[in-house]
């Protein structure tokens, strides 16, 4: 399921999961972070194949699609992700529907409105990796 970076000259994103259900984009992310300098990246197509991976793998990021073939609100798997203690995964929801997001539970993540540039992706994870902890914390409380 995952495929692992190949060139080590670049800054590591660490392992990400991309949580999408439409092969070509996944595919498309995928390639994108892996040439970014993700050092693996994990396609899961549904919550359950997630689930499942997160039993395993701790991710450093999620690319988590808001509308998937199994369930209809993906965004609830980043409630299970905020559990998993202080150092979880950044989150960056990928939808064509912000608006389905409850507003609480956007603020865990970056948001990136489909359709969205490699680009885009890239900056999302680049600028939430960057935050430190008393900026995450002012976000939370604004």
């Amino acid at each position: 399921m995952g495929r692992e970076q190949a060139n080590d000259s670049k800054t590591s994103l660490g392992r990400i999961f991309v949580v999408e259900d439409d092969p070509i984009l996944a595919m498309a992310c995928e390639d994108t972070l892996l040439e970014a300098g993700a050092s693996e990246v994990i396609i899961c197509p549904s919550i359950a194949c997630t689930m499942e991976q997160l039993e395993h793998i701790r991710p450093d990021a999620i690319v988590l699609d808001v509308h998937l073939a199994d369930r209809d609100d993906g965004w609830a798997l980043a409630e299970l992700v905020d559990q998993l203690g202080p150092k979880r995964p950044r989150i960056i929801f990928s939808t064509g529907s912000p608006e389905d997001i409850p507003p609480d539970i956007a603020r865990m993540g970056v948001l990136l409105e489909k359709p969205y540039a490699p680009e885009d992706l890239m900056a999302a994870l680049q600028s939430h990796s960057e935050q430190g902890l008393f900026a995450r914390l002012r976000s939370v409380l604004r």
